[in-house]
């Protein structure tokens, strides 16, 4: 059976056509696609996509069919990957060097870039969209729940470990009269968090999360250790446990897998996110075992969904101004990024949480905030 038959047999399992009518379907421009992707997996899939050789009307439903049919898992892994999954288990692959290679190819990027698709409070992470459609008001309320979860007072000295463009420690300064620390590793991020952060009781650092000191009566960590690596997990609790006030509290919101992995998706470990891992739930409760009381376990991932096809529709907005510092192949590389990851979100294969900790446990008990 030659690889288009095999291709359109499980594309089938889907509900998906090859050259079909729904705007779901995928259009072929190339017959070499069906060798190419049976050979390399998903990053020859993403490749190819860059490379102009297929196009799909609406693709985050591609993916949200091909995840929920769970074709991935039906065709074998390529060798590259198990050697990448090898490697993975060996080495630290989010050692103090290497942990500097996501910061330089992704989030050094380019500020105009993050600016020209996110709110005004440059949230790159999933909002809350409780009793609403639009973005910007989804963000700052993602923000708030933070601040109501952890009981953001006046005066706390709050620690916000990859503080990304300064948002949260603006609007925790500004709103809740906290004092906020934020580190971060992207000089991108620092330069443009400072100048944002500039008026507020907030000082941000260019530093390693392992370098944090001091003593905090809040700590927050938001979409930050997807980029520490199963490895480190216990590394990074185990510092967050070391500078927190006793009777504090601490907030851990992070994209989380289904299953335990070691490695990430290929194509986006390549092209947006290099050695990055969504934690599992039992990766989380064996490096958070001794350290903390887990008080409140919140998901709400569907919203990642909406966030994401929100940030399509602003880059695409933005994309006339863009494409003078980006190519087209950047344009379908980031375009393949954001709704592969939407579709992986509605097909609810990725999860999106917010974990409340304490050291001791809360005093009669936690009272969960929605």
């Amino acid at each position: 059976m030659n690889t288009h038959k095999k291709a359109e047999e499980l594309l089938s399992l889907a509900g998906i056509q090859i050259n079909g009518p729904n705007p779901w379907d995928i259009q072929v421009h190339n017959e070499k696609l069906f060798d190419r992707v049976f050979a390399g997996g998903t990053l020859a899939l993403g490749e190819s996509y860059m490379d102009g050789w297929w196009d799909v009307d609406d693709l985050s439903e591609f993916f949200n069919r091909l995840l929920r049919a769970d074709l991935y898992n039906k065709k074998p892994n390529p060798f590259s990957l198990l050697a990448t999954i090898l490697r993975a288990k060996i080495m630290n692959m989010q050692s103090r060097t290497r942990s500097e290679q996501v910061a330089k190819e992704h989030y050094d990027l380019g500020n105009d870039l993050y600016m020209s698709f996110l709110d005004p409070f440059n949230q790159y992470t999933c909002g809350y969209f409780k009793d609403t459609t639009d973005l910007n008001t989804a963000q700052e309320q993602k923000l708030d729940l933070v601040c109501r979860k952890l009981g953001i007072q006046k005066g706390d000295r709050v620690l916000d470990i990859g503080c990304g463009w300064g948002g949260f420690a603006k609007f925790a300064s500004e709103r809740y009269g906290a004092h906020v620390t934020g580190v971060s590793i992207s000089d991108e991020q620092i330069t443009y968090a400072k100048e944002l952060c500039k008026d507020c009781t907030v000082d941000i650092k260019k530093m390693d999360y392992r370098d944090v000191t001091g003593s905090f009566d809040k700590v927050v960590v938001i979409g930050m250790i997807e980029h520490v690596g199963y490895k480190n997990y216990r590394t990074i609790l185990k510092k967050v446990h070391e500078v927190l006030k006793p009777g504090g509290l601490f907030m851990l919101h992070t994209i989380g897998g289904n299953v335990s992995a070691v490695t990430n998706e290929p194509w986006i470990n390549k092209y947006i996110f290099p050695n990055g891992l969504m934690p599992s739930i039992a990766q989380l409760g064996k490096a958070m075992e001794g350290l903390f009381v887990m008080e409140d376990w919140h998901n709400f991932s569907a919203y990642y969904d909406d966030t994401l096809m929100a940030w399509m529709e602003n880059f695409d907005k933005s994309w006339g101004s863009l494409k003078k510092q980006y190519d087209d192949r950047f344009y379908r590389m980031w375009k393949y990024y954001l709704l592969c990851c939407a579709g992986s979100f509605r097909s609810r294969q990725s999860q999106l949480w917010q974990i409340v900790l304490s050291k001791e446990g809360v005093p009669g008990g936690y009272t969960s905030v929605r």
